[in-house]
């Protein structure tokens, strides 16, 4: 049966050199990646096991940077393989990554005490996890691979079999373009199958794509199961755009939904970011009992059964869908409540019981004025070390809108904020139109276009993703410059890449 297998451990321990001389594909396909010696990306490869069958792996990140790419590989894998360095023992992400397995649920493996040539006094890992086979390995030398191969085909045996016969789920984990085969996302299909001709919907943005064809580990086949790895192309309606995050499904068969009822694992309570799938989004953790309910800032595409795990600076916890489309509870912590310490739409006061006595609002926005307090201070401070502070600095602490200023008592000139009368006077004409109507200045536009030129002159092309994280601003900057730079000739759209004109090359 299809079944796909997931490394986990700390950083340098090995996972990447050990998948290699298992499967004899290095899964580092990015030259930085290789420049570096770390895995940054999700790799894949195939397993063949002693009885002919084999199995997919996807070998994820160990730095603690990359937590949210690791638990994107993990959820949908069948079975673990957890590497250890076996001159270190176990370190801190060892010990992230095997609550992250047990979070989503993931309940066989095998333990690889890996660079056994070069360790003196091998560490013990004995106890590590409870029923999971310990095997001495190197990929230098070749020590313990048959046996290693041997513990992860025991450890699959035991792994339930994936429904087939239901409704298909893909999470993607990487989109890119190929000639002649148009849009291919791949990822691990979680339920049901996918075959050439079927028609899904592009999750949570709702758009139908068709599939041209699919393909398992490089070859192509006529239907993809449960459990394997997929790259399926696709051709969209209206040249839509598929990401990775989305979910490639059976039409009308899961919930698009902005929160979700789920037994969690541990107490926590607060803003979180939660990880489903190959998505990650924020939320405010409501407890309402026996569980609590996940309000989403960016819907997922959910069911009941899934797993989610939930982090801040770490991993603090996890848990399992009870109700993918659950009525809005009232939260017992608020009804009642004369205000709210956080933004909150005026609409939902009332489905919140909340008193909106009190209330500073701006638009469709209220805040208690113990909050605008907080953040008008902390503004005030900024402001005053730093005059002229971007307008966009404000998008990832509270809803953005001009009506809010006021309130904040800062004035908005161009595309920053200043204290008043301390904004130049030259500021209104220093700045660049984007397509939305917002406008930053000369100097940020400089600065995005020089990241944009040397990845460019790096790698060939860029894509919004790796724009948007080279630039660190959201996923909406990040396109509305790219798409200047459209208009200004700077680039030249190619799918979901862009890359230099010679115009540009040349100034």
């Amino acid at each position: 049966m299809p079944l796909t297998l997931g490394t986990a451990g700390h950083i340098d321990h090995g996972k990447t050199t050990l998948v290699e001389a298992l499967t004899g594909t290095n899964t580092d396909r990015l030259p930085e990646e290789r420049e570096r010696g770390i895995s940054i990306a999700l790799g894949y490869a195939q397993l063949d096991l002693a009885d002919g069958r084999s199995v997919s792996v996807v070998d994820v990140p160990g730095h603690e940077r990359f937590v949210r790419t690791m638990v994107a590989g993990a959820s949908g894998i069948d079975l673990f393989l957890l590497v250890v360095d076996a001159r270190e023992g176990p370190r801190a992400q060892t010990y992230e990554h095997l609550e992250i397995l047990r979070l989503l649920g993931i309940e066989h493996g095998v333990v690889a005490l890996a660079k056994i040539d070069a360790a003196e006094n091998a560490a013990d890992v004995s106890d590590l996890v409870p029923g999971a086979e310990v095997v001495r390995v190197s990929a230098v030398t070749g020590e313990g691979l048959a046996e290693l191969r041997a513990a992860i085909d025991r450890a699959a045996r035991r792994v339930e079999r994936r429904r087939s016969d239901g409704p298909a789920r893909l999470f993607v984990d990487r989109v890119f373009s190929l000639p002649g085969a148009g849009t291919v996302a791949t990822g691990t299909l979680w339920s049901g199958s996918i075959s050439a001709g079927d028609r899904l919907d592009v999750l949570p943005e709702g758009f139908e794509a068709r599939v041209r064809s699919v393909q398992v580990h490089g070859g192509e086949v006529e239907r993809a199961e449960a459990g394997q790895r997929v790259a399926v192309a696709l051709t969209t309606e209206r040249r839509r755009n598929v990401e990775r995050g989305d979910a490639i499904a059976t039409p009308g068969a899961f919930a698009v939904t902005y929160r979700v009822d789920a037994a969690l694992d541990g107490d926590v309570s607060g803003r979180v970011q939660v990880l489903h799938g190959t998505s990650a989004t924020t939320a405010r953790v409501v407890p309402l009992g026996s569980h609590a309910q996940l309000r989403l800032d960016q819907p997922i595409v959910a069911a009941a059964g899934d797993r989610v795990v939930l982090r801040r600076e770490t991993t603090v916890g996890g848990g399992v869908i009870v109700d993918a489309s659950p009525p809005r509870h009232r939260d017992p912590e608020r009804v009642g409540r004369a205000s709210v310490d956080a933004p909150v739409r005026v609409r939902d006061l009332a489905l919140r019981g909340v008193d909106a006595d009190g209330l500073e609002r701006a638009g469709a926005w209220a805040f208690s004025p113990a909050w605008l307090d907080e953040l008008r201070t902390r503004v005030h401070d900024e402001l005053q070390r730093t005059p002229g502070l971007p307008a966009t600095a404000l998008v990832g602490d509270v809803p953005w809108s001009s009506d809010i200023l006021p309130l904040l008592g800062v004035e908005r000139v161009g595309a920053k904020l200043y204290l008043p009368g301390t904004q130049p006077a030259a500021a209104e004409s220093d700045e660049v139109r984007l397509g939305d109507g917002s406008t930053i200045t000369h100097e940020e536009y400089d600065h995005a276009k020089r990241l944009l030129v040397e990845e460019c002159g790096r790698a060939g092309t860029i894509t919004l993703a790796r724009f948007r994280d080279l630039h660190g601003s959201s996923r909406r900057v990040a396109q509305l410059l790219l798409e200047r730079f459209d208009v200004d000739r700077v680039t030249l759209r190619v799918g979901d890449e862009r890359r230099l004109r010679r115009s540009a090359t040349r100034s």
